[in-house]
């Protein structure tokens, strides 16, 4: 028989939050750790507890990725958050790190992440990190006019669409686990465009959150690791997309596919065929758009390569 998948929840309610003080977490927070521990689910469940950990790349700049020292001990620490979204945290040889992605928006200098302990005799404590800056080129782009000048027949569409990729991108899964070194999803030329400032038809659009990954039209895409299906659908700039959990905030968008193969709610294994590379959406030829979220955080997904 196989065992019940994770529980995937959304991150903490708004409600819940605090937004003045040094303990920016209500006591129901803790209360709701507590709870988790004593029925031996705890924090530890969503961490490695490994002496083989591979972590990604610590660059603290812009769509980089932060790993933070959380202290040794054999239970986990607590939880992490980094604004409202909460990081995932892992157990290494070292001690306890917190995987921290930085949004590509991050202004460089100092920033704050919250250790929320189980215990309320514990005092939650701030532990702070510097972001450097890092200049990322202007890319400019022909596409279909539409694409880059909407109609406003397609604005609804478009917002519909940015509130299903928000709810995917914010699924937090109790219980998983992520691995943090992959293999590219498919093969073929890798662009550095992440992180560009984008002009399509000489409109400035939003700066480039992914790697774009060239290969015919019908390449396979596979899953780096294993993860639940959280979204699929058609995209008006994203084209056919899937959107897969790992576990702990840790997600990735598969972009422009000419198919589809999987369903929200699938579990897959690594290797397994998410889709085919296409031209679906915003693009200019055939490619992949691979993004990575951590945190809600669109980070570097060259970050996570172990290649």
């Amino acid at each position: 028989m196989n065992p019940a998948p994770p529980k995937f929840v959304h991150p903490l309610p708004a409600s819940l939050l605090q937004v003045s003080g040094r303990d920016p977490v209500r006591p129901a927070w803790r209360m709701l750790m507590f709870a988790f521990t004593m029925a031996g689910i705890g924090f530890a469940v969503a961490a490695r507890a490994a002496d083989d950990v591979l972590l990604p790349r610590d660059t603290r700049v812009p769509g980089g990725i932060a790993i933070l020292d959380l202290g040794v001990g054999t239970e986990s620490p607590g939880a992490v958050f980094y604004g409202k979204y909460r990081a995932p945290i892992v157990r290494t040889t070292g001690g306890w790190k917190a995987i921290v992605g930085i949004p590509l928006a991050t202004e460089p200098g100092r920033q704050v992440v919250t250790l929320v302990t189980p215990s309320a005799s514990d005092r939650d404590r701030e532990i702070t990190f510097n972001v450097g800056p890092k200049a990322y080129a202007t890319q400019n782009l022909t596409v279909e006019s539409r694409k880059a000048d909407p109609l406003p027949e397609d604005l609804k569409r478009i917002d519909a669409e940015s509130e299903r990729t928000e709810r995917a991108l914010a699924t937090y899964t109790e219980g998983r686990s992520p691995t943090w070194r992959w293999t590219v999803p498919v093969p073929g030329e890798r662009s550095d465009s992440y992180g560009k400032r984008r002009v399509f038809n000489g409109l400035p659009r939003k700066p480039h959150s992914g790697m774009d990954i060239a290969a015919p039209t019908g390449t396979p895409v596979r899953s780096p690791a294993a993860g639940r299906v959280v979204e699929t659908g058609d995209f008006f700039f994203n084209g056919n997309t899937v959107f897969v959990d790992y576990g702990q905030g840790v997600l990735t968008m598969y972009c422009h596919l000419s198919r589809i193969d999987v369903a929200s709610g699938d579990e897959v294994q690594a290797g397994d065929v998410l889709g085919l590379v296409g031209a679906t959406g915003r693009v200019t030829g055939p490619h992949l758009h691979w993004g990575v979220s951590v945190n809600r955080a669109m980070v570097d997904p060259a970050l996570l390569l172990g290649n």
